[in-house]
């Protein structure tokens, strides 16, 4: 116990000597543009939502499934609308993972609702078996996902969720940056035939893409160019990329940071670019740091075009209760680490 307490207290110390370098940083700011004005925040599942209202408008076959969290995924929004096209099936999540294959097979378009851990964890079985061997057209929405879920700790935080998905064969696993593109991502699921994971958070997160950005399902894209590194990140992570890549700017070094939103298909032209280009890469996700974007993105290159890579992650840990700006610091998953992976990893390239 005193061994792993010392762990425990050299690492916040280290992290907190990190943060005061980039508090040192920040006396340039005005060198480094507007990365410290306030961005409007929103949390991810509010485009859920929205999205799950227009589809209901334009598509009669589209109903949603429930598990007694309707609310917190905003799913409540289409049950209001359309309450003869949503399905409250409570506290029963593999009911409800059958229940959306069968109305699939029916021609109708289910959207599943629930928490991550209980979609993808609790339901696996009935995902992996009923829907995705079947290659049946249901659509889930894997709410709550990573560590900034906050408060509801470990058992609610959905750390594993996209390396149980993309391991699924036929299987779509996105991972949107924003509510802009979480609504963006939601209308082409239901374009887009066959099963397909949609993972989004619930706490307020920075809106960085507008509804100019392009979106496609399968197709990364670079927000930011750059000649010295790539950082290719999901999620909230990449408004932390965008932050680095702004902060190292100061220093003369040119990063390039790429939203790769879907990490099942890979775009794997679009990576392999980025590798010949910089020669090196660091990947980011609010993920456990096996089995996600990094795995993917690795797997991909070592057999394709090696270069050095390091991954920012969750660290082989289960998550903890906590305000999530805590947690996101705690676990790792912040600019401050997103810079000292870019740090080593042109290292590394030298």
């Amino acid at each position: 116990m005193m061994k792993r307490q010392k762990k425990h207290w050299q690492s916040w110390m280290q992290q907190e000597r990190s943060f005061k370098m980039a508090e040192r940083l920040n006396e340039k700011m005005a060198l480094a543009g507007n990365i410290y004005d306030s961005p409007e925040m929103i949390p991810t599942r509010f485009g859920y939502g929205d999205a799950l209202v227009d589809l209901g408008k334009s598509n009669p076959n589209v109903v949603v499934l429930g598990a007694d969290l309707t609310s917190s995924l905003r799913a409540h929004l289409f049950a209001k609308e359309f309450p003869e096209r949503f399905v409250q099936i409570g506290i029963a999540e593999q009911d409800m993972m059958n229940v959306a294959a069968g109305l699939s097979l029916v021609g109708k378009i289910p959207y599943v609702s629930t928490y991550g851990v209980f979609c993808i964890g609790r339901a696996w079985d009935q995902l992996r078996t009923t829907v995705a061997y079947a290659e049946l057209n249901v659509k889930i929405a894997s709410g709550h996902g990573g560590i900034s879920v906050g408060p509801d700790g470990a058992t609610h935080q959905a750390l594993e969720d996209v390396a149980l998905t993309r391991v699924l064969p036929g299987m779509t696993v996105v991972v949107p940056t924003d509510s802009i593109e979480t609504y963006k991502a939601t209308i082409a699921s239901a374009e887009m035939v066959g099963p397909i994971v949609l993972r989004f958070g619930r706490d307020k997160v920075p809106v960085i893409t507008s509804e100019e950005t392009p979106f496609v399902i399968g197709k990364a894209e670079v927000y930011r160019d750059g000649a010295d590194v790539s950082v290719i990140a999901c999620g909230v992570l990449v408004y932390e990329a965008l932050v680095a890549a702004k902060k190292l700017a100061l220093e003369g070094v040119d990063v390039q940071v790429i939203n790769s939103h879907t990490i099942k298909p890979l775009d794997k032209e679009t990576i392999l670019a980025a590798a010949k280009k910089t020669g090196a890469i660091v990947t980011a996700e609010e993920h456990q740091i096996t089995g996600g974007l990094g795995s993917a993105v690795a797997e991909f290159l070592s057999g394709t075009y090696p270069v050095p890579i390091q991954r920012v992650g969750v660290e082989d840990r289960f998550g903890e209760s906590g305000a999530p700006t805590v947690l996101m610091k705690e676990f790792g998953l912040t600019y401050v680490h997103v810079i000292e992976k870019i740090r080593e990893v042109l290292k590394m390239k030298k």
